[in-house]
């Protein structure tokens, strides 16, 4: 099962909010409950994924509020940026196990075995991940790469030099693309402490979905990322163009300050509106704060 090709935003979220909820499984190996399943029934149900507010491990960092509440935020962030496109479409809602985060399932569907119904199953690979070998002779099939080599190949951005073992180290680049730049944007907005590779999947259609948005949205500078390789440089005529337009969205009273505000903390929001603001007037991407690891680990 995939989700409906061409199904618009808006009847995706009513479906997801409002349709039936059935969990399959569990993915394994997540670090809170993790759980796949289906809303709705018949030709209209869309896979999608559950994470149970009741399944998250609390975080000493993060005492406020819900990582599923801010893997929402993160979604109305993009939205209102106009690059939802670049997050699944995800709503909080009730389900078999309580208030959660409910997400659209993108890449292939996880499988239950037919004679054990309640057995987890794991999920599909995506079909882009971090590889190993030279990028050049692999760009459109990778996104992210380790090179042993000491400068990124043309159409390629430096990230740093990370161990590969036996004492070697290997560059680690990310693809010049735009698609990951507009989240690198998004990343810096919302705080992502924890943007790995895993994080990034493809469809066979060329889009680009950025999921797990639960470690973000802190007034403090978390930003962990394998996407440094635009750090300090001029933004985009675009990117400039949408963070003037979200400026204007999370001023007082405007509707997207209001669906934040029962989301994260009213000091969180004020946060994004700093680091809109500091942005704006730096015009450049952000470079590492140096006061927590720039890139998470595992960067996997």
């Amino acid at each position: 099962m995939t989700h409906l090709a061409g199904t618009g935003a808006d009847h995706v979220r009513r479906l997801l909010t409002q349709g039936e909820l059935t969990v399959r499984g569990q993915i394994r190996g997540a670090s809170n409950a993790v759980l796949h399943g289906v809303v709705g029934e018949g030709p209209e149900a869309l896979p999608c994924v559950y994470k149970p507010v009741a399944g998250e491990r609390p975080l000493w960092d993060f005492p406020d509020g819900t990582l599923a509440q801010r893997e929402v935020a993160a979604y109305q962030v993009a939205r209102a940026m106009g690059w939802d496109e670049l997050v699944p479409v995800t709503v909080l809602r009730d389900g078999p196990y309580g208030e959660g985060m409910c997400q659209l399932w993108v890449g292939p569907v996880p499988r239950t075995g037919a004679d054990e119904p309640g057995e987890p199953a794991e999920p599909g690979e995506p079909e882009s991940t971090v590889g190993e070998g030279d990028p050049a002779s692999d760009a459109g099939d990778s996104l992210l790469a380790l090179v042993e080599t000491d400068e990124p190949g043309p159409g390629w951005k430096a990230v740093g030099f990370a161990e590969v073992g036996e004492g070697r180290t290997a560059l680690l680049v990310h693809a010049d693309d735009p698609r990951l730049r507009r989240l690198a944007v998004l990343d810096a907005v919302v705080n992502n402490g924890d943007r790995k590779g895993g994080h990034l999947l493809t469809s066979r259609e060329g889009r680009l979905y950025a999921i797990d948005h639960g470690v973000t949205f802190h007034v403090e500078d978390r930003l962990r990322t394998l996407l440094w390789g635009w750090a300090g440089e001029p933004l985009t005529t675009e990117g400039l163009e949408v963070l003037r337009r979200l400026s204007g969205q999370l001023a007082d009273g405007a509707e997207l300050a209001g669906r934040l505000a029962e989301l994260i903390t009213e000091a969180e929001v004020d946060a994004v509106r700093k680091r809109v603001g500091d942005l704006l007037a730096t015009g450049r991407h952000p470079l590492p704060s140096g006061r927590w690891p720039a890139i998470p680990w595992p960067p996997v």
